[in-house]
């Protein structure tokens, strides 16, 4: 898509109601329902994060969204697909301001570049014990990006058109991190497979995208 027609899909956006949990359960793990029964003591201590669903233009003014392939290390999301984004800090006004630093950090946009759009639903992470909160943000000019070579083995910049492509929703078999193998819904793109929460927050921005295409 064309990124001027994107824009246009901003003030749609930001008035249609979230589908919360009815997109995010069509890409949940089939244990995730027992997990969380299992982790409601620590749910109420669970710390915070934010993380940005970031849409660009590409140097062919086509629509683009930002993922990160995570450094392989010692923890919970050791190799895996997900958005820029991180807990928290004490120095951060707010979660939405967390989620713009954090998105510096990781691939380098400056954090004036960014326009958030909106906050999305929230998604409980048990293995790390995270609440993490989602935002849509856009940056009107194709961005430089730069990996934080301490967190971010690599950058994958995914083209609007195949994220929304149907076909590009699988299932797959994946090791998770209770070491159980398990078939799973995901997306696969740019070659990745994209599972767990990040597929759980793609799927509210996929069916939002879609809502106001259409209305």
């Amino acid at each position: 898509m064309n990124f001027d027609d994107f824009l246009k899909l901003a003030s749609k956006v930001k008035n249609i109601p979230l589908p919360a949990e009815t997109s995010q359960f069509k890409m949940s793990p089939p244990f995730r329902k027992q997990l969380q029964e299992a982790n409601r003591a620590k749910m109420a201590i669970a710390r915070q994060a934010g993380v940005m669903a970031l849409f660009y233009p590409n140097t062919s003014y086509e629509t683009t969204l930002v993922l990160i392939l995570r450094k392989t290390y010692k923890g919970v999301h050791s190799a895996q697909i997900g958005f820029p984004g991180g807990k928290l800090e004490l120095d951060d006004a707010s979660i939405k301001a967390a989620a713009v630093r954090e998105t510096f950090e990781e691939v380098g946009v400056p954090e004036q570049h960014i326009k958030v759009w909106r906050e999305l639903t929230q998604v409980y992470i048990p293995p790390s014990n995270f609440f993490v909160t989602p935002f849509i943000g856009i940056v009107n000019n194709t961005p430089k990006l730069t990996k934080q070579d301490e967190e971010v083995e690599a950058i994958i910049e995914v083209p609007l058109t195949e994220f929304l492509d149907e076909n590009n929703v699988i299932t797959q078999m994946v090791q998770t991190s209770y070491a159980i193998k398990t078939e799973v819904p995901a997306f696969y793109l740019q070659g990745q497979t994209v599972w767990g929460a990040t597929a759980m927050m793609l799927s509210e921005v996929k069916d939002l995208l879609k809502a106001a295409t259409y209305s």
